[in-house]
């Protein structure tokens, strides 16, 4: 049952000379304006209540933003010179009356010392100026220390931004260090995204899924980040968004190129999710192209991700029916993998067992998966070759078609039984076969 609000005395007094009379309205009977205005049952909203600015805007036909960007900007370990960087380049854009630019960004000692320096977490809408070595968007709260290695600040940031920056449309950014679904033992923390080097914690890949629940929801998702397209990963996060943004590979330091991203969002405030999701993969692109740096980035279809599921299964299970064990270590071995070893373009993967395989029941079961990756999961991906550099040689990511998948050579790492795509696909069992 809904109770009856207060007005606000402004409201009151705009009303008090219309509620005083008996008033006809088209011509119709009279109306005490008084007892219907009493009669009119509307949620209690106190005069402290967030909710009063939506009430106030509902009476006086003020319309939500098109859209509210969200980016969560852990600058809390060597990526701190970026995170400035990027909130520079937003601020080439800002905020109007239709984009809603929000920033959550955290900084540490030990690692940047410009733009006076600052620690802890602040929370900014960013606003447009030409300055691109100091970020002067106003700071809307200061936090103070803030651990953004946990998923609940994470859930914290979208819900107040949600709440203070009513939109049509919302996109959340995670922006940091991303490591997928890692078995690799470089770090002993891993498997996720968001390390923060002050607490030492990291948000875990089912969290990062349960941010998304959290918040009710967003129309993108994004992670500017390392190595998140995963199978892995995007399976968490099915189930709250509509459209996810991702890198199979390492990301270089730039990151997204804010300026780039949203310049045509503010252009054009009423894009849908997927044109917005487009013009991401388009702005990421186009800044490497032609650079020494290889690049990939696409987007997925969230509604496809239990499709793929259920495709992936049916393949795996014609591979170990068929006991071409042979052909699929040779096909993981072939497949187009990143700076993580263990992840492999699943595309890629399936195309050179079905290459290679002698069996109907295989092949047409992966030419089936192929092409719904290409068809169905996939919107938009594109790529860019690696020059090769000290370490390795030129690398040809142009058989990757934007989604990677977790094929270890050997055992599981820990914790992948734990991801909700090991306990409802075959794909565990599927490796774990391969390896026997």
């Amino acid at each position: 049952m809904f109770k009856k609000f207060a007005l606000s005395a402004v409201t009151l007094s705009m009303l008090g000379s219309l509620a005083s009379a008996e008033i006809g309205f088209d011509g119709g009977a009279q109306v005490n304006l008084k007892e219907e205005l009493g009669a009119v049952e509307v949620p209690s909203i106190s005069p402290a209540s967030p909710e009063k600015g939506i009430i106030w805007d509902w009476l006086f036909g003020k319309q939500p933003a098109e859209w509210t960007i969200m980016v969560f900007v852990n600058g809390k370990n060597n990526l701190e010179p970026f995170a400035l960087k990027d909130m520079n380049e937003m601020e080439v854009v800002g905020s109007t009356a239709k984009l809603n630019i929000v920033v959550e960004a955290g900084r540490m000692d030990g690692y940047d010392t410009s733009d006076g320096d600052w620690k802890g977490t602040r929370r900014f809408l960013i606003k447009k100026d030409k300055d691109l070595s100091k970020v002067t968007s106003p700071v809307v709260q200061d936090l103070g220390k803030v651990d953004m290695g946990d998923y609940k600040s994470v859930v914290d940031f979208g819900k107040w931004a949600k709440q203070k920056y009513p939109a049509k449309k919302y996109m959340l950014i995670v922006w940091n260090h991303g490591s997928g679904w890692e078995k690799g033992i470089r770090r002993p923390i891993s498997k996720g995204i968001s390390y923060d080097d002050e607490t030492n914690n990291h948000i875990n890949t089912p969290q990062l899924g349960q941010i998304l629940k959290d918040i009710g929801g967003v129309d993108l998702y994004g992670s500017d980040a390392c190595l998140m397209q995963m199978a892995e990963v995007v399976y968490e996060l099915k189930d709250n968004v509509k459209y996810i943004v991702g890198s199979e590979e390492t990301e270089p330091g730039d990151g997204y190129t804010y300026d780039t991203f949203l310049g045509p969002l503010a252009a054009k405030p009423a894009m849908t999710p997927e044109e917005l999701a487009r013009t991401a993969v388009d702005a990421y692109s186009d800044h490497y192209k032609g650079g020494s740096e290889g690049s990939t980035q696409s987007f997925l279809k969230a509604a496809s991700i239990p499709k793929l599921l259920t495709l992936t299964n049916d393949f795996s299970y014609a591979v170990t029916q068929a006991g071409e064990k042979d052909l699929a270590k040779s096909a993981r071995d072939a497949a187009v993998g990143f700076a993580i070893p263990e992840n492999k373009d699943l595309y890629d993967f399936v195309s050179h067992v079905v290459a290679g395989t002698k069996n109907p029941a295989v092949a047409e079961k992966g030419k089936a998966l192929m092409s719904f990756i290409t068809g169905g999961l996939v919107m938009y991906n594109r790529t860019n070759n690696s020059a090769g550099g000290f370490w390795s040689g030129p690398v040809d990511y142009g058989p990757a078609k934007g989604i990677s998948i977790y094929m270890p050579s050997s055992g599981q790492g820990d914790g992948y039984a734990d991801l909700q795509w090991a306990k409802y696909s075959n794909w565990d069992e599927f490796i774990t076969w391969m390896n026997s």
